[in-house]
């Protein structure tokens, strides 16, 4: 039988070699997958049978091809909940993480908030808030039915108010009455095509990425809406791209609507998602 350390090894490098941005963390999370274990519990394993060890290699040459790590796995870890991803649903992001911790403090400092979720995907963000936050009422849209379907499994039992539509037609029940919008949109420019990371060009919905000649058409018509659904002095948060750290803000106070309009930095010092106040 193989022995683990070998096998590891050799996949990191088939995975380096390939342009893989994590290789060795891959290697050993698809070791972990097939041995139904944890990247921790690796260290307790010598050898790995010949039948795990070809399962093993299928899973390394396929991420090798660039395939994302979590559509092999069928799972990706957000904050304290696991999400069921995979081909149809945009796979989120740990910078995406800072949004939602950041709508999670917005709701704690409440009584008894509403939080809108809008563009929902995998169904992220509700899940993690409703997490951290049992006392919200939640309530999130997805427009595409493949990834309504992946938010739908993701969302099961968590008292979520989950719908199927437009994200910026939605919700005309919740009007003015919300404390927290809060949304993850496409904001890829169409001529970004070319340096958009292979496994998300490839694999994640298009309709989740891409916004328009500049990234910012979705962001503009959320700046509307999500004034329309919260009450005077409700917040909203927006991810954007690190090159939209000024952009989105404009976008936002050039309405008229909003106020105390910031942007914050994710881990690495890139502009990563907006805020601002609805205007009283």
């Amino acid at each position: 039988m193989p022995a683990r350390r070998a096998l590891v090894s050799r996949a990191t490098q088939t995975l380096a070699d390939a342009g893989v941005a994590s290789p060795e963390a891959d290697a050993a999370g698809l070791l972990a997958h097939v041995l139904g274990t944890t990247r921790a519990a690796l260290v307790l394993v010598d050898e790995v049978d010949e039948e795990r060890a070809t399962a093993y290699a299928a899973l390394v040459a396929r991420r090798a091809a660039r395939e994302p790590l979590q559509h092999l796995t069928g799972t990706a870890a957000f904050r304290h909940v696991e999400l069921a991803v995979g081909p149809g649903v945009f796979v989120p992001r740990p910078e995406t993480e800072l949004l939602a911790g950041w709508a999670v403090e917005r709701a704690t400092a409440l009584p008894a908030p509403v939080v809108v979720d809008l563009c929902t995907g995998s169904g992220a963000i509700a899940a993690a808030v409703k997490h951290e936050v049992p006392h919200a009422a939640v309530h999130a849209v997805e427009l595409s039915p493949e990834a309504h379907a992946y938010a739908e499994r993701n969302l099961a039992g968590r008292d979520v108010d989950l719908r199927l539509g437009d994200a910026f037609e939605a919700f005309d029940d919740l009007l003015g009455s919300v404390d927290v919008v809060v949304c993850n949109p496409p904001y890829v420019p169409l001529e970004a095509w070319e340096s958009v990371a292979v496994e998300a060009r490839d694999h994640d919905p298009h309709l989740a990425l891409f916004s328009g000649d500049d990234g910012l058409d979705a962001i503009r018509v959320l700046a509307r809406r999500a004034a329309d659904l919260l009450r005077p002095d409700g917040v909203l948060g927006v991810e954007h791209a690190d090159v939209q750290g000024e952009s989105v803000p404009a976008v936002l106070s050039g309405t008229g609507r909003w106020v105390d309009v910031r942007d914050h930095r994710d881990l690495a010092g890139r502009a990563r998602f907006a805020t601002a106040r609805l205007a009283r």
